[in-house]
């Protein structure tokens, strides 16, 4: 079994960055709620526990706290933020109100020489609380200019804590740090690769569905694609993929899907034509959690009906990853708030006739192009744009009907084709997604001395490292010119383009 580290997670918006900073590292780590069954967190058999931040303070009524046998278990323990505050409730120090609380950079300055800090000062903090007692056997090991302990530690039971936040990436070498706690302090292996995660996968879906066939349903995104690859290595023959044309794609994304599976991996694969039947669901829906409803549920209804021609499988395969996971149901997936639903956790119908099988339901995006370029996907489609399962539902705002739909399809085509052609699109590109939207907002334009009267095409394009967060990209102005100019000027309706130069958080990276 993989070496694994457990992280608690007490609330914070960073609980995700840190275990993808610990996959990073190559050693496998699962995110579990602070409170969650001891069963359940030690079956991953941890080495070691990381304990996240927190919006409360460990003096309020009904605060989080660490569970008793994390504490008996004598593995070691990082606590970061409020799990440093936690770990010193826990074991009999005392924790304040700070006076000055501190956001934002700061400089550290250890006070005791260990690798684990050695390659720090620059930090990120975030906190209005701060440690006035150590607990027994704890000292100090760095200060900052508003924090006497900034990080805290107990060499012999291997207990650790830091008020700031190494996961981010305004702290330079925070990964660093938890990198040696994880390999060098907990003596976890750093064998989480593709390699290892294919294995992994392979074992596990081969225990869930045993001889049964087994239903891919393929979107035309990397995820489900990279899913339905990883189980026709695991089971071969007993999959059937089946790629349903909503009408909602991108351009000529059927053709390089089927050519990617049929063609590449040999991949026995079905093409339902259904664009008719999504655009009448969705004839004068506007609101986008209706749009995703409908679409989920016309999914499974058409693959239930195709199931019926193919044996009637028991499982379907869906291509759901981290980040899908955490936007539909919060960090701890259970208690924080829901931002939106995505049709492969959020939108499918109660009464759904399959058990699904999602090989990549903890990976991070990345995680699962290295994955798919080790199957031996093409590496113009593990590296292509992310894509929506709800498809252009979500970036045709208002209603979606083919006109519409296919305008978006032609202006987003422009701005692949020329963000591809300046550099900033594919492996190694300088963008991490970029895509139009279109808006029921219509405006005055001038064209060949006529008025135009016509809709509206905004472009998000941005740049991130894990898709939890993002900035909008600093492109060219001569390029954003460009792809304006062609869009106005070779799609139909269209008489202006806007540049969405919102981050996320506040804006999520999708429009709906």
């Amino acid at each position: 079994m993989t070496d694994a580290i457990a992280i608690l997670d007490f609330g914070s918006q960073y609980a995700q960055i840190i275990a993808r900073r610990v996959r990073e590292a190559q050693v496998y780590c699962e995110l579990f709620p602070w409170d969650a069954p001891a069963e359940q967190i030690l079956s991953i058999q941890p080495k070691g526990f990381i304990l996240s931040g927190g919006p409360k303070s460990v003096y309020e009524e009904n605060a989080p706290y660490i569970q008793r046998f994390i504490l008996e278990s004598g593995l070691p323990i990082l606590g970061i933020c409020y799990g440093m505050q936690a770990l010193t409730h826990a074991l009999g120090g005392k924790v304040d109100p700070s006076a000055q609380r501190e956001y934002g950079p700061a400089e550290i300055q250890t006070l005791v020489s260990i690798p684990l800090l050695s390659h720090l000062s620059k930090v990120w903090m975030s906190h209005g609380d701060k440690v006035t007692q150590l607990p027994d056997g704890f000292i100090a090991l760095a200060k900052s200019g508003n924090s006497p302990c900034a990080a805290m530690g107990d060499m012999r039971r291997k207990y650790f804590g830091v008020q700031f936040h190494p996961e981010v990436h305004h702290t330079p070498n925070g990964g660093e740090l938890l990198r040696r706690f994880a390999v060098e302090i907990c003596g976890a292996a750093p064998n989480w690769t593709p390699a290892s995660i294919i294995e992994t996968s392979v074992e596990r879906v081969r225990k869930q569905v045993g001889g049964e066939r087994v239903l891919a349903a393929v979107s035309g995104g990397v995820d489900s694609t990279v899913a339905a690859a990883l189980v026709h290595k695991a089971v071969g023959d007993q999959l059937v993929s089946i790629f349903v044309d909503t009408g909602l794609m991108r351009h000529k994304e059927g053709e390089q899907v089927a050519s990617a599976l049929r063609d590449g991996l040999g991949v026995e694969l079905i093409t339902v034509a259904a664009s008719g039947d999504f655009f009448a669901a969705l004839k004068g829906v506007t609101d986008p959690e209706q749009k995703r409803k409908i679409v989920g549920e016309k999914f499974i209804r058409i693959f239930e009906r195709e199931a019926k021609n193919v044996g009637q499988p028991k499982f379907l395969v869906q291509g759901t990853i981290y980040p899908d996971v955490v936007e539909s149901s919060g960090p701890d997936r259970s208690q924080a708030a829901k931002i939106k639903s995505h049709h492969n956790v959020g939108g499918l119908p109660e009464d759904m006739r399959f058990e699904l099988v999602e090989p990549l339901r903890y990976l991070f995006k990345d995680e699962v192009r290295l994955v798919g370029e080790v199957l031996g996907l093409s590496s113009s489609l593990v590296w292509r744009q992310p894509f929506p399962g709800p498809g252009l539902t979500v970036r045709c705002l208002g209603e979606c009907t083919p006109e519409r739909v296919s305008r978006l399809r032609a202006a987003d085509f422009i701005l692949q084709e020329e963000l591809s052609a300046a550099g900033f699109l594919g492996k190694g590109g300088k963008t991490a997604q970029a895509f139009a939207v279109l808006l029921p907002v219509r405006s005055v334009g001038v064209m060949g001395d006529q008025r135009t009267y016509q809709e509206t095409a905004a472009i998000r394009v941005v740049t991130t490292e894990d898709f939890m967060t993002a900035d909008w990209a600093r492109l060219p102005y001569d390029l954003l010119a460009k792809v304006s100019n062609r869009i106005v000027n070779e799609v139909e309706g269209i008489n202006r383009v806007v540049y969405d130069i919102t981050s996320k958080p506040p804006a999520t990276i999708e429009w709906e």
